[in-house]
């Protein structure tokens, strides 16, 4: 399935609409998530084609690229399978995986939808936020944005709404206590929490390391 006309031409459609995105949201991302979704669906009961579908297409229109607007991605993803003619209720699904696969969407306070394929492609998309690809891809957008590397004297904000969280200017330090650090714990599958201990654990060792040279100590 994962070699299908359909899936080949989701990849090619995604790599061609992401071929100027910044780094840490462009089609490498795209496929590092789609990789480790195949990973972590093994040991799921879950529905591959929406799987598959779903991590191909889940950052085809990140809001943050698009002046927040949170209805682009869907939007782009619903017209795409409608014109290869996919079957509206595997639409419908992929559509509502990427509605609800974003962080911030976790800080409203409750989920407006589930199903286990959200699952596989949340902790898929969550691992590449973490671990060594997650600190390059946290300075990256750093970068991206002029931001400051660490300022001692802002501190994270730990109790974030969505609307705090979507217009944050904090150093990207803060970024790994607001969030990184955080994903560990809000795994949905076995295999999805196993990796992330490893990653989790390897952003702690860089972060005292950070620290130790910030500091002069190392």
């Amino acid at each position: 399935m994962t070699d299908s006309e359909l899936i080949k031409t989701t990849k090619a459609f995604v790599r061609s609409t992401l071929t100027n995105a910044e780094g840490g949201h462009d089609w490498f991302h795209t496929l590092r998530v789609y990789n480790n979704a195949l990973q972590i669906a093994k040991n799921e009961n879950v529905n591959i084609e929406i799987v598959v579908l779903g991590a191909l297409l889940h950052d085809i229109a990140d809001s943050k690229f698009h002046d927040g607007d949170e209805t682009v991605g869907p939007k782009m993803a619903r017209e795409f399978l409608f014109k290869n003619n996919v079957d509206s209720s595997i639409i419908e699904h992929v559509v509502k995986i990427i509605e609800n696969i974003s962080y911030k969407k976790s800080l409203e306070g409750h989920q407006r939808f589930n199903s286990s394929e959200l699952m596989v492609v949340q902790d898929a998309d969550r691992l590449d936020a973490i671990g060594a690809i997650g600190i390059a891809r946290c300075f990256n957008y750093g970068g991206f944005k002029n931001r400051k590397l660490f300022d001692p004297a802002i501190k994270p904000k730990l109790q974030m709404t969505k609307d705090e969280y979507k217009s944050s200017q904090a150093p990207t330090i803060n970024h790994f206590y607001e969030k990184l650090l955080l994903l560990k714990d809000k795994m949905n599958t076995k295999t999805g929490k196993r990796i992330a201990e490893k990653r989790h654990q390897y952003m702690l060792n860089f972060l005292d390391q950070f620290y130790a040279e910030w500091d002069g100590e190392r």
